[in-house]
C-alpha cells in the first residue's frame, strides 16, 4: 500500500507557483518539493497530482500496489472521481492515464489539516523561490 499526498502553493501577490508531494510506503517517506510555472491554484493542484503519479511510475511501483491518493483539493478529487472536469479536462483525462498505470488507486479528498506534510512541502519551496 502506497499514500500520495499532493499539495500546491501560490502566492498571490508574486504569481510564484510550488508544489509539494509526501509518498508513504513501508513506513518510509520520500519528501519532493519544486517551483512550476506561475499559475492559479486549481491549475497547481493539478499539477501536483500529475507530478506525484509520474513519480510513483518513475520509482516503478509495482502495479498490484493499493494507491491510496490523498488531495485537499476538492475539483481534483471530485473531477477525478466523476472522471470529467469542465475547465481541467485535459488534466483529469492525463491524470486518469497516469492512475491507469495502478490495478487499485483510491481518489480520497482530505481537508488541510490532515494534509499537512504536502502543505509544508509547497509552503517551503514557494518561500525558496522569494
Amino acid at each position: 500500500m502506497i499514500k500520495l499526498y499532493t499539495d500546491a502553493a501560490v502566492n498571490q501577490h508574486t504569481g510564484h507557483t510550488a508544489i509539494g508531494l509526501l509518498i508513504v510506503h513501508n513506513g518510509k517517506q520520500l519528501q519532493l518539493k519544486e517551483v512550476i510555472a506561475p499559475t492559479n491554484n486549481h491549475e497547481a493542484e493539478f499539477i501536483a497530482a500529475i507530478t506525484g503519479f509520474n513519480k510513483l511510475i518513475e520509482l516503478h511501483i509495482n502495479p498490484s500496489e493499493i494507491i491510496f491518493f490523498n488531495t485537499d483539493s476538492k475539483i481534483v478529487a471530485d473531477s477525478l472521481n466523476k472522471q470529467y472536469a469542465k475547465h481541467f479536462e485535459k488534466y483529469v483525462d492525463e491524470l486518469l492515464d497516469l492512475q491507469s498505470h495502478f490495478d487499485t488507486v483510491v481518489n480520497t479528498w482530505i481537508p488541510d489539516n490532515q494534509n499537512t506534510g504536502a502543505h509544508n512541502l509547497a509552503i517551503q519551496a514557494l518561500h525558496a523561490s522569494n
